[in-house]
């Protein structure tokens, strides 16, 4: 019954604002009438209609519909097996359940404000269609704890597709990578160029940082992959339920061991936003980089018109906003993160409805980022790599200082010697306005006797490039060789 999350997600949040306004009037249409809430036996007045709008989840947590059901049916079958209820009444709570679920997808279900959540309007519905029976399927389960079943079934399945996007990603930057093998381009520190790199080097860091993204989104998928169910509202349940054969229909490899703990257990929300948060700083770090990249200042890239925007007063302009946009909704999930943290940080043992507030940062957040990750891989696809203008780039400069200060060191002369060696060249260079490229086996021995010239052969790219040959470098033979192992793991 699994689905993807994003499909369910989309539909959901384009109907968010339209559904507000109209279960918002559904209820002051029906003030005078207002149906007995599933949990106002020991109430004697109606809920205020404006604590009915503040206190709704439904317009966000409409979206864990197909997880609710889902956990519901499985709880049907734990209560038969159980022998709490019988055969056929199971039976006739799962079908209908399950014409609930087709109501849902059809979009002929009506949401209602004063049902206050996904679950209670899908069990009043229920009932509608099976009449009291319906009543029976909340038997030894509290919403406590059917919440945070049907949290972690959604996460589990954001995971799964945030970690396929990724693959996409890592794939589309490999090819690329591939793509522009012969590529030497200026590698920086402090935004200042420091030592040739081949593009392909460059582009396969991003790859291993989300590689570690992947890792940690995996470890918080293992974490949170736990049956939450059979907790009750906080201390368990009366009925002899098997919680471990509960598990088995739901795909969860254990159970929780602490009721309390269980009801009132976010951790696994905080370290998916934390992943999340980490990667969307790795998407903002390769974002600034693009956006310099293909600025006039630097022209090194071109990005895809189709992936780029233009101004409404300037006919010259082609703007990167994707990469703007995604640099700027990194915040947005920052934000998200520090939310959760706050809400959790005074609650005591066991649930609180503050918890009801995890939500709303929890679906915005793995939505940005998992659109942020998908349109770049498509971007990425189409990215064009300016070979000519970083050839230029990295034949200029000072790019091959160290090389000449490592030169020296191999005949002998201490790092520190070196250094202050090849520092008074440069000065000197920078003075005439002379690049290293251009310098001469006279200028190098008036620094230093050790100059032979062999040296001259050092003050090329390539021949900077190729002496960083250990795994890791930039040495093409190295990066050959990551390659070949992403290659065969990607592609």
């Amino acid at each position: 019954m699994a689905q993807h999350p994003r499909k369910k997600s989309e539909s959901r949040s384009r109907s968010n604002t339209n559904t507000r306004t109209a279960t918002t009037t559904t209820t002051k249409k029906s003030s005078r009438s207002q149906p007995k809430k599933l949990w106002g036996g020991r109430f004697k007045k109606h809920t205020h209609h404006l604590v009915e709008r503040f206190t709704s989840s439904l317009p966000f947590d409409q979206r864990l519909y197909h997880y609710d059901i889902q956990g519901s049916i499985a709880h049907c079958k734990t209560l038969h097996h159980a022998k709490v209820i019988k055969r056929h009444e199971c039976q006739t709570i799962i079908r209908g359940l399950e014409k609930v679920l087709v109501e849902i997808q059809r979009g002929r279900f009506e949401f209602r404000n004063e049902d206050e959540d996904i679950h209670m309007s899908i069990e009043r519905r229920l009932t509608q269609l099976i009449g009291p029976l319906g009543g029976k399927l909340h038997t030894g389960r509290s919403r406590n704890d059917q919440v945070a079943l049907d949290l972690r079934l959604y996460v589990r399945d954001s995971i799964k597709a945030l970690i396929a996007g990724l693959i996409q990603l890592q794939k589309a930057m490999t090819v690329q990578a591939r793509r522009y093998q012969q590529v030497i381009m200026p590698g920086y520190t402090h935004l200042q160029r420091a030592q040739p790199v081949l593009f392909a080097h460059h582009f396969l860091a991003y790859v291993d940082m989300f590689e570690r993204d992947k890792g940690r989104l995996t470890d918080a998928l293992n974490r949170l992959n736990v049956l939450p169910l059979g907790a009750g509202a906080l201390a368990g349940t009366n009925y002899p339920i098997d919680r471990s054969y509960t598990a088995k229909l739901l795909d969860f490899p254990s159970v929780t061991t602490n009721s309390l703990d269980t009801v009132s257990d976010r951790d696994f929300v905080v370290e998916v936003l934390n992943a999340c948060s980490l990667l969307m700083m790795h998407l903002s770090r390769m974002s600034e980089e693009f956006i310099l990249w293909s600025s006039q200042e630097f022209q090194f890239i071109e990005m895809s018109d189709s992936f780029c925007t233009g101004s409404s007063m300037m006919p010259q302009k082609k703007n990167p906003d994707v990469a703007e946009l995604v640099r700027g909704k990194t915040g947005r999930v920052y934000g998200h993160l520090m939310s959760v943290l706050t809400t959790l940080k005074g609650l005591p043992l066991s649930y609180n409805r503050d918890l009801q507030e995890d939500k709303e940062p929890l679906f915005d957040a793995l939505d940005t980022v998992t659109d942020s990750v998908s349109i770049y891989a498509e971007l990425i696809k189409r990215l064009k790599v300016r070979q000519d203008v970083m050839a230029e780039a990295v034949q200029s400069g000072l790019l091959f200082a160290t090389e000449l200060a490592d030169y020296l060191v191999r005949k002998g002369i201490p790092f520190r010697e070196a250094h202050a060696i090849i520092g008074s060249l440069v000065g000197q260079c920078a003075e005439q306005k002379k690049d290293l490229a251009h310098i001469t086996l006279p200028e190098l021995r008036s620094h230093s006797s050790h100059f032979a010239k062999d040296a001259l052969n050092l003050l090329t790219p390539e021949g900077a490039i190729q002496r960083k040959d250990q795994i890791g470098g930039t040495a093409r033979r190295q990066v050959q060789s990551r390659l070949r192992i992403l290659e065969k793991r990607l592609l």
